[in-house]
């Protein structure tokens, strides 16, 4: 049963890793997700001060996750559609053969959505698109590192009790 949670636990971290760019997925949420099924284990025992600490850091980042993008489009005089724009975008980018389609398509769905917006201002259509794309990516910088530091954690924590857990 430790095996497989452990298995499990490092899966999650794992698609937390991923999921820190992909907007389907909750990143940091996985990951922390991965380090309670690590505390599952009969191996290890349960330290509510990490589980705390680190469900605290996924709670404020998920919060973060939102107003980062949509306060940078709004810094640089963009709208809700650039904000939508920048989410479909980046969908399509990831879905689509491009290369760097996840960089491209965030950029570009954020500037489609501001010309919906208003079509004819286009320099105020490339200032919001440049911010909505700089707010996505210090969001998913963001939600890297913590998901990373979740997975050393994760390592960190199995290294000190692999007599126990193997």
């Amino acid at each position: 049963m430790d095996v497989l949670l452990l298995v499990l636990g490092f899966m999650c971290m794992i698609l937390g890793v991923f999921g820190s760019f992909l907007p389907v997925l909750p990143g940091p949420g996985i990951s922390w997700v991965g380090l309670a099924l690590l505390y599952f284990t009969n191996a290890v025992p349960v330290n509510y001060w990490i589980l705390g600490i680190t469900l605290l850091i996924t709670v404020i980042l998920s919060v973060l996750d939102y107003v980062i993008p949509a306060k940078g489009t709004k810094r640089f005089g963009g709208s809700s559609y650039g904000i939508w724009g920048t989410n479909i975008g980046l969908i399509v980018g990831i879905l689509a053969p491009v290369p760097f389609g996840f960089i491209i398509g965030p950029f570009v769905g954020a500037l489609i959505g501001e010309l919906i917006y208003d079509f004819k201002d286009h320099s105020r259509a490339l200032r919001a698109a440049t911010g909505s794309f700089i707010g996505f990516l210090a969001s998913s910088f963001m939600k890297f590192v913590v998901c990373v530091m979740y997975l050393g954690l994760f390592v960190w924590i199995v290294w000190n009790y692999k007599s126990e857990l193997f």
